[in-house]
């Protein structure tokens, strides 16, 4: 090489390192792109924090503060109506039990009603349940999900049936409640429901085609096409395959007796079922059958908490037994989104029955084996929830 071919090759690579020095580093356009693709939209979270987020509180109100009024006469006239004002005592100021976890007592007796509190508690309960599966993923964003990915689709399919199953319910008894004069608070749930729904339609049918990550080493026993965890899929199957058949049965059958479970009239009686829905036949039915349309509020009530039962179910049974593994591993990510709210809900409903368990076997049924069946589910969701 020359002297003079040197000299070029020097200056080259002198002006290519003085030009790479002055490059000013561009803005991360791939990092807000990438925040696109992982976060909901926007829209869509807002519309979830104020829809759900007013399902949820009026369903902390119905299990913390049973009868208490937050909405002004339209609530007052809804709390009137399904008979829930008699267990929100307020007389003694901060000392009063207000509706609360306090209002529960150890012994049933006519005149407190423990049966018709725990219903409604447990609505209250498995309402927040319901609407918490879709305020955690928006509040909490889950590891690892990812929009554009679908990884939030099975969720926003179940809720949009949730949410349609809950309104119609609501519109079903409208014409009871505006006999009472108390259809502002239910028309106001549908409105919402609606409203939410149709957002929810909107982003799920406009969601751009999906896109899928690179395919991931199976573990093994797994294809794309199994499901994510046999051993949650059983556990579903068993004891809430249990459960949706009993919330069933209050849906749509009310006061129907189960005779191959134990003591299925004394829940039965002790829920109040016999006064909104005595058998047919029976000696309740003979007493009470005229008195029936009395306790529409309570049937309404019971049918209210059977379906929240059965939507809670169905959120459970789509992440374990419709949600497959895939190619590149994104069944975790869809069932974990899922599974984070079923154990939320659970543990709030674990809670009431505990609490009611000492009341409900002073009236002969014991919910031990209730309270044994959602516990090791619990502990089997908490597992796949955390680790």
């Amino acid at each position: 090489m020359t002297s003079k071919n040197k000299q070029q090759r020097n200056a080259i690579v002198q002006k290519t390192t003085e030009s790479s020095d002055k490059i000013v580093p561009s803005p991360k356009k791939d990092d807000y792109v990438l925040l696109l693709e992982h976060l909901p939209p926007l829209p869509l979270v807002f519309v979830i924090l104020f829809c759900s987020g007013a399902m949820w509180v009026f369903g902390l109100r119905d299990a913390l503060a049973t009868g208490k009024n937050i909405l002004g006469e339209m609530d007052y006239a809804y709390l009137e109506f399904t008979k829930s004002l008699k267990w929100f005592d307020n007389s003694k100021g901060w000392r009063s039990t207000q509706g609360g976890l306090s209002a529960i007592r150890q012994i049933t007796t006519d005149d407190n009603d423990m049966g018709g509190l725990f219903v409604r508690k447990l609505l209250g309960a498995t309402a927040m349940g319901v609407h918490i599966h879709k305020l955690l993923p928006i509040l909490f964003h889950p590891k690892g999900c990812i929009w554009e990915s679908g990884h939030f689709r099975p969720l926003l399919t179940t809720a949009i049936i949730s949410n349609i199953a809950i309104a119609t319910l609501y519109g079903i008894y409208l014409e009871d409640f505006s006999t009472a004069n108390a259809e502002g608070l239910p028309k106001l749930f549908i409105m919402i429901l609606g409203f939410e729904t149709i957002v929810l339609i909107y982003y799920l049918l406009g969601m751009k085609k999906i896109t899928r990550g690179p395919a991931v080493v199976m573990p093994e026993g797994k294809t794309p096409t199994s499901i994510v965890s046999r051993i949650l899929a059983r556990t579903v199957a068993v004891v809430t395959g249990i459960t949706a058949m009993i919330a069933g049965r209050d849906l749509f059958f009310p006061g129907y007796i189960f005779k191959f479970f134990p003591r299925d009239e004394v829940y039965l009686e002790w829920t109040g079922a016999f006064l909104h829905s005595p058998p047919e036949g029976s000696p309740e039915a003979a007493d009470q059958g005229m008195d029936a349309a009395f306790y529409i509020a309570d049937k309404f009530l019971s049918q209210m908490l059977a379906l929240n039962i059965l939507i809670l179910a169905l959120y459970k049974f789509v992440s374990a037994f419709l949600v497959k593994y895939g190619a590149d591993g994104s069944g975790i990510h869809k069932t974990k989104i899922i599974w984070q709210g079923s154990f939320a809900g659970m543990g709030m409903i674990f809670l009431i029955f505990r609490l009611f368990a000492p009341a409900a076997k002073s009236a002969s049924w014991d919910p031990r084996w209730h309270l044994m069946s959602m516990g090791y589910e619990l502990i089997i969701f908490f597992l796949y929830v955390f680790y």
